[in-house]
């Protein structure tokens, strides 16, 4: 699955390891303190830098495929769907309803309706901004300085220094 790899998206292991987390983010999501909310999502997470601050409403799949370097902040609703790693640089902020997704399912509805599904990692690069309601799509790669607008989907990497926006995302800027 982490290999991108088809694989059966109810295998028991990989239903076990959601039921979990569901369960820890419920804990995790009604913290009245944001150390307590960092420090539980640490220990959650494949790797975690220093100084990581996640407000309410965080989701995702596995936990064991996200991997966030220091000085993370996320608003809001944040939602990570790590089938696949999920590699977020340092310095990193993030608007509210940021969705990092990194499943593919078929486009083929045999495969469809076998369950098989596919994913492709994400991988964002160092001090990156995401506006709210900015959505990443499977196989995405951002370098460094990269700032997304709001509302944006992006379907295709960009490099550095950029500043993206719209569906799909384009570039607008180029920062010095």
């Amino acid at each position: 699955m982490t290999k991108g790899e088809p694989y059966q998206q109810f295998d028991p292991e990989l239903q076990a390891r959601r039921k979990y987390i569901r369960q820890e983010l419920k804990k995790v999501n009604n913290y009245d303190d944001n150390s307590k909310v960092s420090e539980h999502l640490a220990q959650l997470f494949g790797d975690c830098g220093k100084d990581l601050f996640v407000e309410t409403g965080v989701e995702f799949d596995y936990g064991y495929n996200i991997h966030v370097g220091d000085e993370f902040y996320a608003n809001y609703h944040l939602t990570l769907l790590d089938t696949c790693p999920i590699t977020i640089g340092n310095h990193c902020y993030f608007g509210p309803d940021v969705g990092l997704y990194t499943p593919v399912h078929p486009i083929d509805p045999k495969q469809r309706l076998a369950d098989v599904e596919l994913g492709k990692p994400i991988t964002i690069g160092d001090n990156c901004w995401m506006g709210g309601h900015v959505t990443v799509l499977p196989g995405v790669t951002l370098g460094n300085n990269v700032v997304v607008g709001a509302g944006s989907v992006v379907t295709k990497s960009f490099g550095d220094n950029l500043v993206i926006v719209g569906n799909p995302a384009k570039v607008i800027k180029t920062i010095d």
